[in-house]
């Protein structure tokens, strides 16, 4: 049951560049933007050491420092950033209700939807151990940093595909870790990997060990069907298995994809519920970078504020 209720003009549920940009945005604009940072403050970026793509870094920056800045960037202006989670939300009427922690009721004019997407990773303690340190869910975001050098990629689909054969323009080989002998990466970009000299797909083999102590020196495979192991040499290893929206508790009133997605109006931050807005990695399964994450996380203020203009709220 819940003990307190308490009211506000506009609700930020997630934290990460979309939920912080959003924060400046509607702070600037006078909306007293609430902000509930969520189990992961800062987002995914809080476990990537260096960020060298998000402009105006020009030497690169560490991501728990990026996200520092833009919190003190938000909280200039007046974003109220509080700790908790949300774990419950009623859309049904209006005020929007979204309750905290289990025991504290928000209710709010507009709600900004900002909780991010987490990546699938293999469950594996050397992974979680090097996690940062030669361990990455983004080869667009730290393939860079393996200009080359030998790096191997775990995954089937199509954004294996296409992040093995990203990696290949960078890296001097690239080893395709497929448990099955046969991937479900539509045959276009099959082909793109199988043409490709740089990369050497291993077929009905699973990722055993990721060797290495301070960084990522080898990996130990294990054949599927064989069950012969073999340690190769890497400098990096890219998991490419998918993503996880967090957008359970919102799914219930918004419309989202099969793989739980929440879908926005094109050229918007809209929802089908009016004064809900979602930016960022929960409604973007194509792009998931910082940059377009901070431009969604704009779109969703701007659009927050005329919503709440029309209404006469603002």
């Amino acid at each position: 049951m819940n003990t307190t209720t308490e009211h506000v003009h506009c609700l930020i549920i997630g934290s990460g560049p979309a939920g912080y940009t959003a924060a400046i945005y509607a702070a600037r604009a006078n909306l007293k933007p609430v902000m509930y940072q969520g189990l992961q403050p800062g987002g995914q970026l809080t476990i990537t050491n260096d960020v060298e793509n998000f402009p105006g870094y020009p030497d690169g920056v560490m991501g728990p420092e990026m996200m520092e800045d833009l919190k003190k960037q938000a909280e200039r202006f007046g974003t109220d950033i509080r700790y908790g989670l949300a774990t419950a939300v009623d859309f049904s009427g209006h005020p929007h209700r979204v309750t905290i922690d289990e025991n504290k009721e928000i209710t709010a004019d507009a709600v900004i939807i900002a909780t991010g997407a987490s990546a699938k990773w293999l469950g594996i303690e050397s992974e979680a151990r090097l996690n940062g340190m030669g361990v990455s869910a983004c080869a667009v975001c730290d393939g860079f940093f393996y200009r080359g050098q030998d790096v191997a990629i775990v995954g089937a689909g199509d954004t294996a595909a296409e992040e093995a054969t990203y990696l290949a323009n960078l890296c001097n080989k690239v080893y395709m870790l497929v448990r099955k002998g046969e991937m479900r990466a539509s045959k276009i970009m099959q082909k793109r990997v199988v043409d490709n000299p740089k990369i050497e797909v291993l077929w009905n083999t699973a990722t055993d060990e990721i060797l290495g102590q301070d960084g990522v020196e080898a990996v130990r495979v294990k054949n599927i069907l064989t069950h012969e192991t073999r340690e190769i040499p890497i400098k990096g290893f890219f998991v490419a298995i998918g993503h996880e929206p967090n957008s359970k508790i919102f799914q219930p009133y918004l419309h989202h994809d099969e793989q739980g997605y929440l879908k926005t109006i094109p050229g918007s931050a809209k929802t089908n519920v009016d004064g809900v807005f979602a930016c960022g990695d929960v409604q973007d399964y194509t792009y998931r970078q910082a940059v377009t994450a901070a431009g969604s996380g704009c779109m969703a203020a701007l659009d927050a504020e005329r919503y709440l203009a029309a209404l006469g709220d603002h």
